[in-house]
């Protein structure tokens, strides 16, 4: 389950509970004022209702903030793709291009792949259904066909000159 449904569950069992506290309490007022419980004894237990209502409101005010929010990341995620495909889509082919020079095998190829899209080696192992030291493995012969120490080495060497140069 993805960190963002795992949030969004969990703040709508939060907004549950609150609700069912609002509910028992009201509950709890009609039988006390049927009872003839005292005015300060329902107006308590009447500010209880108010608390949790106003939990409610901020946790439905801070879900649909995080809905607005992330729909807009989206949106710009999107936009910078359109923007930025014609870019992309020529370091894909430099990139391939060089793990060709570098020799790579095909299975060795889509590890390097990975790698730059930033997967751990268990979630590398997922997506190609491998064991995760198959996935490891691969991921040194990568390195060592590239004459690189590593996943910063492999990923600076195609990204260093994309990223502009900044002057101390």
């Amino acid at each position: 389950m993805s960190d963002d449904i795992r949030d969004r569950w969990s703040v709508w069992v939060a907004i549950a509970f609150f609700a069912l506290i609002a509910l028992l309490i009201i509950l709890d007022v009609i039988v006390d004022f049927n009872e003839g419980a005292s005015i300060g004894h329902i107006a308590i237990e009447l500010l209880v209702v108010a608390v949790a209502a106003t939990g409610i409101g901020v946790l439905m005010r801070q879900l649909m903030r995080t809905r607005t929010s992330l729909a807009q990341a989206r949106v710009e995620a999107e936009q910078w793709r359109k923007e930025s495909r014609e870019l992309i889509q020529g370091l894909a082919i430099a990139i391939e291009n060089q793990f060709d020079r570098w020799q790579l095998t095909k299975a060795e190829a889509e590890v390097g792949l990975l790698l730059l899209k930033g997967l751990s080696h268990k979630e590398i192992a997922t997506v190609r259904q491998t064991s995760e030291r198959t996935a490891r493995e691969q991921a040194r012969a990568v390195y060592r066909k590239s004459g690189l120490t590593g996943r910063p080495a492999l990923s600076a060497f195609f990204l260093e000159d994309l990223l502009p140069t900044q002057t101390l």
